[in-house]
């Protein structure tokens, strides 16, 4: 469950779904209107890095927030349109901040 208790604490209002194959978030995201996808950098297979920029290809108006302990990754994921970059363990109060800079901002509570 890692992040999702303070993602949901922040978000109270949100559908939230989640993903344990990047293949099923793509096509999730190819049948619905995704306002904001969390993902993590290592993700097997495919990077989430990759996995960005195929949400964005489906719908560049999607925001992309980054969870990751990889502090490495910080330059590369700033080049696929993310709208941001939080390290783990996040806080309700790091979420929030990235959530006030989104490209893309929806409203929520």
């Amino acid at each position: 469950r890692g992040s999702l208790p303070v993602i949901e604490e922040v978000l109270p209002d949100a559908n939230i779904f989640g993903f344990t194959k990047p293949s099923e978030a793509v096509d999730f995201a190819k049948k619905n209107k995704v306002s904001l996808a969390f993902l993590d950098i290592e993700l097997g297979a495919i990077n989430g890095l990759d996995l960005c920029k195929k949400f964005l290809e489906i719908n560049p108006q999607t925001n992309i927030i980054f969870l990751t302990a990889y502090i490495d990754y910080s330059f590369q994921a700033w080049s696929t349109g993310a709208s941001g970059y939080l390290l783990k363990p996040i806080t309700a109060e790091n979420l929030k901040a990235q959530l006030k800079n989104l490209r893309f901002p929806f409203e929520y509570r």
